[in-house]
């Protein structure tokens, strides 16, 4: 009876946000390589894209021909697309720093802003953006390829709602890749993407912020004691300005998260283990995940299928569009505000402390 209920309200929220007008929807910025997310699909359910604001026309025009997208969506500057083409949200796909200028221009007009993984460059930026977002009174997220993987989702419900495996003990969180240069990234997403100044670090800003904000969201926004994080820079002849290797761990009373952020892995990967008092969960971005719970003597391990997402849970801009028309609540979302303020705190102590070889004690 609970799963009909559940799924004929679903069916009528899904179809209320699909018969509402579109959300105006703009792009600030490509040099981001994740812009080709909208680029490759832009008719998401519930969005209008108005356009894209990006100074360098020759990156704009080139990727617009690429995805036969018109030219007339381009506008020189955000500030052109904001008074001419009026969008009610804006997703940002500039450098990390760029991202409270965004959130300056956008919310005294009252602009609902998204950017991209992590929420700002440190932790001074984050608090002035959240300041600008609550007194203009707009949505603020961040998205993260992670937040749309179902199996996250479908541990969280399992720790919390069911308490299959009891009260989290470990958190170990993998995220990387053989590093950005290696895979091929664009040259305008490289160039800043290895600037300490535009991304605030490398792989421990790049990869270590997944962990950060997963492990604030499974603690439901708990702020950690104390932050300790060591970088390296393996391929100082690739990567001379920032680190590519970093390993973070966080401490709670009863709690204990170490994120695994590089640019060495061998393969890409994005994957978590959530080990409890009585069970472990380990998942990634596939449709199984392996879970083994009771005591000492339990059985072994099982592969449990993951149940896929629906609307507007599966998407980032579709649920983007969801939260500006207030069909979704995002408090406590893995993009929410105030679970990556957390995980901002967690980046900006990490910074700290791997610059300084010493452990940061958050009071």
């Amino acid at each position: 009876m609970k799963k009909l209920l559940f799924l004929s309200l679903f069916l009528s929220l899904t179809f209320v946000f699909a018969q509402e007008k579109p959300v105006r929807m703009g792009i600030a910025g490509m040099t981001h390589d994740h812009v080709n997310q909208i680029l490759n699909n832009p008719k998401r359910v519930g969005v209008e894209i108005i356009g894209f604001a990006e100074p360098n026309k020759e990156l704009a025009l080139r990727l617009l021909k690429k995805y036969n997208l018109p030219e007339n969506l381009w506008y020189a500057s955000l500030d052109e697309m904001l008074e001419k083409a009026k969008p009610e949200a804006i997703c940002d796909f500039r450098s990390i720093i760029e991202h409270l200028e965004t959130v300056q221009k956008c919310a005294v007009k009252g602009v609902h802003v998204m950017v991209e993984k992590p929420l700002a460059v440190n932790f001074a930026h984050a608090t002035q953006m959240a300041a600008l977002a609550k007194k203009h009174n707009i949505q603020l997220l961040t998205n993260y390829e992670t937040t749309w993987y179902a199996s996250n989702h479908q541990a969280y419900e399992m720790i919390h709602a069911e308490n299959a495996i009891g009260d989290i003990r470990k958190v170990v969180i993998h995220d990387g890749h053989r590093g950005p240069k290696e895979i091929g990234v664009s040259k305008e997403f490289l160039s800043w993407l290895s600037d300490p100044v535009k991304n605030g670090g490398g792989a421990i800003i790049d990869f270590g912020c997944y962990g950060a904000d997963i492990m604030a969201w499974l603690m439901k926004g708990e702020r950690p004691t104390s932050v300790t994080a060591i970088t390296q820079t393996i391929k100082p002849e690739t990567y001379p300005n920032v680190d590519d290797e970093a390993t973070i761990v966080v401490t709670y009373p009863k709690a204990q998260g170490i994120f695994q952020g590089s640019w060495n892995w061998p393969f890409d990967r994005k994957d978590i283990e959530v080990y409890g008092k009585t069970g472990y969960i380990f998942a990634d971005k596939s449709a199984q995940m392996t879970v083994r719970k009771g005591d000492r003597n339990a059985l072994p391990e099982e592969k449990i299928a993951v149940k896929p997402l629906e609307t507007p849970m599966n998407d980032a801009f579709t649920y983007f569009a969801a939260v500006a028309r207030g069909k979704v609540k995002s408090e406590n979302d893995l993009g929410s505000l105030k679970i990556n303020m957390v995980a901002m705190e967690i980046l900006d102590a990490a910074i700290k402390s791997s610059k300084t070889g010493k452990t940061v004690v958050l009071k």
